[in-house]
């Protein structure tokens, strides 16, 4: 039974795909055409473009994979977005995971935000009950860290203007590859003035 039991054991290690999971170092290289927009480490030094240093690979993966799926479905599926499109078309299943595994083993770095709008941090912390929002905090976490095992992403020390951007294509349905339409539920219900004053505190929590 022992034998029996070591050798169903030594199969299954053997029937895993060697390369299931993303290398690091493989997709360091993979990702040096990235650094245009999003830097060499994924600071992106241009604020309409996402870090993506420290950021859950799952989370890459996904958009990674939305993106391609766009390319390929003419923007009908997936995440439609006219540069990563094309970008994300070229890779593999493999590229995805290597590349997500290298700018999730990256360190973000953080700027200093200043005039920090009360609104943002009330919005953040505790919704607006009266017209149906729901708490960030609930998803993203305290620090903005959010949850790989639930598909949150980590959003905080993110670039105040990509945020601006997002949550605008979230609240005018631009994009919609939210888990179960969460995102563009809660966007539709923000103002401009929610949506700015939401970005600048997001982008100053570490």
């Amino acid at each position: 039974m022992k034998k029996l039991a070591l050798a169903l054991s030594v199969l299954a290690s053997i029937s895993t795909p060697a390369l299931a999971e993303g290398d690091a170092e493989a997709g360091k290289t993979k990702a040096v055409v990235c650094s245009a927009c999003h830097g060499v480490d994924g600071n992106s030094l241009i604020d309409m473009y996402p870090k993506l240093a420290g950021q859950q690979a799952t989370y890459l993966e996904k958009q990674l994979h939305d993106f391609r799926s766009a390319a390929q479905t003419a923007g009908k599926e997936g995440r439609n977005d006219p540069i990563m499109n094309g970008m994300a078309v070229m890779l593999s299943d493999q590229d995805i995971k290597d590349v997500a595994a290298f700018y999730s083993s990256q360190v973000q770095t953080l700027i200093e935000v200043k005039d920090i709008p009360a609104s943002g941090e009330q919005l953040y912390k505790g919704g607006d009950m009266v017209r149906g929002i729901t708490a960030c905090i609930a998803c993203h976490g305290p620090d903005g860290s959010g949850s790989e095992l639930a598909g949150f992403p980590a959003i905080g020390g993110q670039h105040a203007n990509y945020l601006k951007i997002q949550l605008n294509k979230f609240h005018d349905a631009n994009r919609n590859n939210d888990i179960n339409g969460m995102m563009q539920d809660v966007a539709a219900k923000l103002t401009g003035e929610d949506i700015e004053a939401l970005s600048q505190y997001i982008s100053s929590l570490k």
